[in-house]
């Protein structure tokens, strides 16, 4: 099999793509010097507390890594709510990893509604998934992996996207005409692997490289207390396979490798008064034998508390994962999934998400808190704690072993 490595000359499919951005660009320009439009979004200020100290040489030994985030967003209706162009770029200032200093256009498209269809062109974002422990069926756009290491932050992905509502069922097709590389922390990062991943020299099966045009297609269906999606990509795999090697220092790294796969999917959801039924699961051909994976669990809510306002949550899930050592590496392969969501319903909007994933094999443990407190009408406190607890060397999580934190982020809306 022929695999390929930077560079091509790829100005020819840039420069298209340049064109086309600079065209919803300019019905920007114009709704804004019309004075029309809606203006928001949020600028955050976030601050990870490492305890413990690095495992690997050349990570950061700082114990405080602060940071800075902004996300705007512009949104431009006209011809009665039948189009909408939305503009959504990010960016993080951090002093500590370069590579987590970056800049991101999450959504930059036009959106028409016809009669009985919906286009999109441009940048977007799609989500697809029900399950709470991880996204298995969520393959439209790249992960993020220098924001969050729970990999629910995506970069923005080209697309032509084209939906049919119908009675039966609502088909969506997608044309992606250029592939988005995973981000990975620099070596200087923490959150990183043991040796770091060299993203300056990807290696592609196809000789497109990150051209070429990756097809997906959704079926989805509400029976009832039955919510249906059926989904098939075929493309660029958003997960990489590492092979060791080399960058240009002469030190030892991991390369990504990115296969051409098939992925089949099915995502369900059933609700029964308070209980909430999930499935994720999937199958994929091209990275070694074909494998399955699956997610399935439930969430009962508890309303009204012992008389209060609070309503719990009580979550599980069990999780697999069949691939064999041709495939990526993945953490989550026999293991069960515990929680518990609170939402206050309080002013100030509190919430609280607690959970673990517990290995079945090994009992190696990943701990999960998030929450959030409204503080003022634009302001908002955040809570992130991610730990790793008894995991042993074989396992894939044991390169973040000594990289537990917590994260404090305050966020003003505007």
């Amino acid at each position: 099999m022929e695999h390929h490595t930077r560079p091509i000359d790829r100005r020819h499919g840039e420069g298209a793509v340049r064109k086309c951005l600079l065209v919803i660009v300019l019905l920007i320009v114009f709704a804004t010097a019309e004075g029309a439009g809606e203006f928001s979004g949020f600028i955050a200020a976030d601050l990870r507390v490492f305890p413990e100290p690095p495992a690997w040489p050349g990570q950061m030994e700082n114990i405080l890594s602060p940071s800075l985030m902004l996300q705007p967003e512009y949104r431009y209706k006209w011809n009665n709510d039948k189009d909408l162009v939305t503009a959504i770029p990010f960016a993080r200032l951090e002093y500590d990893d370069k590579e987590r200093r970056h800049f991101d256009v999450r959504e930059l498209n036009w959106l028409h509604v016809g009669s009985d269809w919906e286009g999109l062109f441009g940048v977007s974002k799609v989500f697809w998934g029900v399950t709470e422990s991880r996204h298995l069926v969520d393959i439209i756009n790249q992960t993020d992996l220098v924001e969050d290491p729970d990999e629910e932050a995506k970069l923005g992905q080209p697309m032509l996207r084209l939906s049919l509502p119908r009675q039966w069922a609502t088909s969506t097709f997608f044309l992606l005409p250029r592939f988005r590389e995973r981000t990975f922390p620099g070596r200087r990062g923490r959150l990183r692997t043991a040796l770091p991943v060299d993203t300056d020299h990807p290696v592609y099966e196809s000789s497109l490289e990150e051209w070429h045009p990756d097809l997906a297609v959704r079926l989805a269906r509400a029976l009832g207390s039955w919510d249906i999606g059926v989904a098939h990509f075929w493309g660029t795999s958003r997960e990489p396979r590492f092979i060791p090697g080399q960058d240009r220092a002469g030190r030892s790294v991991l390369i990504p490798h990115y296969d051409l796969i098939h992925q089949t999917s099915l995502d369900l959801q059933v609700t029964e008064g308070n209980w909430l039924w999930k499935l994720e699961a999937m199958t994929r051909s091209g990275q070694g034998d074909r494998f399955a994976a699956l997610v399935t669990g439930f969430e009962y809510t508890f309303f009204g508390v012992l008389g209060t306002d609070i309503d719990l949550g009580v979550l599980g899930e069990y999780l697999y994962d069949g691939r064999g050592n041709e495939a990526p590496p993945v953490a989550f392969k026999n293991d069960v999934y515990v929680g518990v969501r609170l939402g206050f319903n309080d002013p100030q909007s509190t919430e609280l998400l607690a959970g673990a994933t517990i290995d079945v094999d090994t009992q190696g443990t990943f701990v999960n808190v998030e929450a959030s407190r409204r503080l003022a009408s634009q302001w908002t406190i955040e809570l992130e704690l991610r730990a790793l607890v008894n995991i042993p060397s074989s396992d894939v999580l044991f390169n973040f072993h000594q990289d537990d934190y917590m994260q404090i982020r305050v966020v003003r809306y505007f």
